[in-house]
This record gives structure tokens, C-alpha cells and sequence, in this order.
């Protein structure tokens, strides 16, 4: 059984792993948000009255080959089982593959992206993996992110276009240590064209060029604050509104412990980059 402690998903494989307990600093909860009632023919909402909420699909990248020179990721599990839990309890057909190489995820993305989604509201993807920046691995090689996601774009999948299509991405993306700062307490149109950008929400477990962090015995800082928000408020807030929540918690309530020289007392802010067009409220 593994130590406890924080790991980054990241290259390369570190020799020393850490052996200390977590750290993880926890804030007292915040107060429930008002409920919010999505609007049925609101020009400013997403439509999410489809007879489905729609898929998730999880990969759940743990084992990786020895030429990748990636260690395990120990407390990935914990990770893939909240997200599982929480996209269920959301509406979401979801769907989990483990280990797959970069061929295996771009085979799967684009059988995924040529389904009917018709009847479906949006769709969703939570990416568990090494990474580095605009790079995400399989367990055989890393490849470009925007591979995996190219299939939904509106000018491949025709029956998600004008639907939010939702990406967390659990994975480092560069090498640099967040040591943090202390600071005070304290109209509708019949038809319309739209870029074939949009209607994506990119969830990123890090900012660019940073180490993202993973407690082997509790899973990483980013998913499990994202499963407790979504569980927390997925039926009252906008999706925004969330995020910013997520944020939050992993930037106050987390900082690294590790054994490793260097690698104590970092922190970690998500990055949220958002082309979606519209307010996203999740059906209660």
C-alpha cells in the first residue's frame, strides 16, 4: 500500500516519493447559495430539458509503460470513484475506461463524438492523467490535448453543436512549484451560425506551467473539490459560479506535504477557461 502524501502529475519520475502525512488545510464550509430556477425558453440558459442530461466519460489513467518514464498515480482511484458518484447523482450516463493508450483515447473520443447525442443536453469528460502544458498521456506517450477534444468540435459533431461540452482535467501542465502569498483574511433567432469553438468549458486542475497535486490516500486536490462543489451546490448555481467555488477550495484548504526537498508548503489554483455562451444550471 502507498505512503500518504502529495504527488504531482508530472514528469519526470521521481525517486523519492513522499512519506509524510497530508496537510490539507481545512476552512470551515460556506453557506448554501440561493436556488435558481432555470428559465424554460430563457435566450441566456442552456436548454437542459432533453430527455437525457447526457454522457461522461472518465479516463482513468493510473499505470503507465516503463519508456514514459511516469510513476503511478496512486489515489487516481479515489479520484475516478467520486467523479463516477457525483456525475451519476448529476443525470449523466457515465462511462469509465482505465489505462488506455493515447490510440485507445483518440479511438474512443471519436467513437464517442460520433454517437447520436440528440436527446442529450451536453456532454461531459473528466480526464485522470499525467500531463504537461498542451499535453495530456496515455500510458504509452503524451499526445496534444486539443487531439482528444478536436471530435467535438461543431464542425465534427453536429448533434452537439449550440450544447455545452464540459472537460476536467486532472493533470499537470509544466513544472513550476506555487510557494503562495500570505494576504489579509478578510433574443432568440430561428437560425444563427455560431464558431466551432463554442460551447466548451475547459476545467484545468492547474494554472499553465505548474505541477498539479495528487494526495495518494485521499486523491488530488482538484477532483475531490470539484466532486463536493458539484454535490454541494449542482442544483442551485451556475456552473461559473462553481467553478469559482472550486477554486476556492483547493486554493485555501490545500498545501502540499511532501518529503520530497522543495516540495512542502506549495499550493495550487485551478484554471477555468470558458467558451460557453450561455448559463449552465444543472437540473435538480
Amino acid at each position: 500500500m502507498a505512503e500518504a502524501g502529495d504527488d504531482v502529475d508530472a514528469f519526470p519520475l521521481f525517486t523519492k516519493r513522499s512519506n509524510s502525512s497530508v496537510a490539507d488545510k481545512q476552512k470551515p464550509e460556506e453557506p448554501q447559495g440561493s436556488s435558481k430556477v432555470e428559465k424554460p425558453c430563457d435566450p441566456y440558459c442552456y436548454r437542459m430539458d432533453y430527455p437525457s442530461l447526457g454522457t461522461c466519460l472518465i479516463i482513468n489513467n493510473k499505470n503507465f509503460h516503463k519508456s514514459t518514464n511516469m510513476g503511478f498515480r496512486n489515489g487516481t482511484d479515489l479520484d475516478a470513484a467520486a467523479a463516477v458518484k457525483t456525475f451519476m447523482q448529476l443525470g449523466y450516463n457515465v462511462k469509465v475506461e482505465n489505462d488506455l493508450t493515447v490510440d485507445q483515447m483518440v479511438k474512443l473520443m471519436n467513437n464517442v463524438s460520433l454517437q447520436d447525442h440528440s436527446n442529450n443536453a451536453s456532454f461531459a469528460c473528466v480526464l485522470l492523467s499525467h500531463g504537461d502544458e498542451g499535453l495530456i498521456y496515455g500510458t504509452d506517450r503524451a499526445e496534444k490535448f486539443d487531439t482528444l477534444t478536436r471530435p467535438f468540435k461543431g464542425d465534427r459533431c453536429r448533434t452537439l453543436v449550440g450544447k455545452p461540452k464540459l472537460f476536467f482535467i486532472q493533470a499537470c501542465r509544466g513544472q513550476e512549484l506555487d510557494a503562495g502569498v500570505e494576504c489579509d483574511s478578510d433574443s432568440a433567432q430561428t437560425s444563427e451560425r455560431i464558431p466551432i469553438e463554442a460551447d466548451f468549458l475547459y476545467a484545468y486542475s492547474t494554472a499553465p506551467g505548474y505541477y498539479s497535486w495528487r494526495n495518494t490516500s485521499n486523491g488530488s486536490w482538484f477532483i475531490q473539490s470539484l466532486c463536493k462543489m458539484l454535490q454541494k451546490h449542482g442544483g442551485k448555481l451556475e456552473v461559473m459560479q462553481i467553478m469559482t467555488r472550486v477554486n476556492r477550495e483547493v486554493a485555501l484548504c490545500f498545501e502540499s506535504s511532501s518529503s520530497l526537498p522543495g516540495f512542502s508548503e506549495k499550493k495550487q489554483i485551478p484554471c477555468i477557461v470558458s467558451m460557453l455562451t450561455k448559463e449552465l444550471y444543472f437540473p435538480k
